[in-house]
């Protein structure tokens, strides 16, 4: 029996009892499109109707912490109904195994898709004047999260993850990169952004990966903010150096990219800050550390596609940004910011 036949059989058991159906049918399971996670669309007819969701679970055999504990992504989830946050329904979650394993988080399949606006993406032949208020929606969704006390919604998850820490954590990644060359730059940011490290940051809830294809529109509208497997108690305007560094069209080199018609970087930053109802200082320092961080990452996860650990061509792609990405972090650390 294949892997999706028998997690097809398994949440045939699983949605004829907890949709109290006993003739309920799961009707199709595929994996979602993406580059990390275990995730599936399901597909389930009960009582005549047609029902769509997505599954998540950990990937085999590995310890259920980080990244791989799908019920903290559902916790965050659940303490952010009703703030505003837009955030997916929860259908279900809980970890007895007898249903798949492992842990589970399964919550109604939205329709739409997330803001991808790549050449042959569901977005990419929007126009800067669509996608403006798009971009505005998830300013002020970023700012309503950030406004959040942390300590009312997530009392469990402090204390806050601090800013130097947050920066030399990512040595033991950046020194199993696919080629040294990419990220040879990488100590000179580090020591530039140890340097400058904010004086008071703000801390509150950070989505942790919060980037477009993330934030999931049905038409033009804002409804969901997917992917909280990153989530965490910390500086909030990391999430807005993160955002913005995937509308800095200086930051990247790699081809097939081309010019965004995302609002650029400074005006992103702009709606943050009427959303937030207040000025934001040193974006400066988050977009360069968001640029560190990315730059490891790509040389990183290359390291684990051409080793065959984890396969994904996208990396190959992005291969030529990487050693841009830090070009980029240091020019921002200089205070030299141009295109923004």
């Amino acid at each position: 029996m294949t892997e999706l036949a028998a997690l097809k059989a398994r949440l045939t058991a699983f949605c004829r009892a907890h949709l109290d159906d006993p003739r309920a049918r799961v009707l199709s399971v595929e994996r979602t499109p993406g580059h990390a996670g275990f995730s599936f669309f399901v597909a389930v007819r009960t009582r005549g109707e047609r029902k769509d969701y997505v599954l998540r679970v950990p990937p085999p055999n590995v310890k259920l912490e980080g990244t791989a504990d799908v019920l903290r992504q559902a916790r965050v989830i659940a303490a952010l109904q009703g703030t505003g946050v837009p955030v997916p329904a929860l259908a279900w979650s809980g970890d007895d195994p007898r249903w798949f394993g492992r842990p589970y988080v399964i919550v109604p399949r939205l329709r739409g898709d997330g803001l991808r606006t790549e050449p042959g993406e569901w977005a990419g032949a929007f126009s800067a004047e669509r996608l403006r208020p798009m971009a505005r929606q998830a300013m002020e969704a970023l700012a309503r999260l950030h406004r959040l006390d942390w300590r009312r919604h997530v009392p469990d998850d402090g204390p806050p993850l601090d800013l130097a820490v947050d920066v030399e954590r990512w040595d033991r990644f950046r020194e199993r990169a696919a080629e040294p060359d990419m990220v040879a730059r990488a100590p000179e940011v580090k020591q530039g952004l140890l340097a400058r490290l904010p004086a008071a940051p703000r801390a509150g809830i950070c989505h942790g990966d919060y980037q477009w294809a993330n934030l999931f529109y049905t038409d033009d509208r804002l409804v969901a903010i997917l992917d909280w497997e990153l989530w965490g108690v910390g500086a909030v305007l990391r999430d807005l150096g993160w955002i913005l560094l995937f509308a800095d069209d200086a930051a990247w080199a790699h081809e097939g990219r081309g010019p965004t018609r995302l609002p650029a970087p400074a005006e992103l930053q702009a709606m943050y800050a009427d959303a937030f109802g207040a000025a934001v200082e040193e974006v400066a320092w988050y977009r360069a550390l968001a640029a560190y961080k990315f730059s490891i990452i790509t040389g990183f996860n290359l390291m684990l596609h051409r080793r065959g650990k984890r396969p994904d061509p996208y990396w190959e792609v992005l291969r030529p940004s990487a050693s841009r990405l830090l070009e980029r972090a240091l020019e921002l650390l200089a205070g030299h910011h141009r295109f923004i």
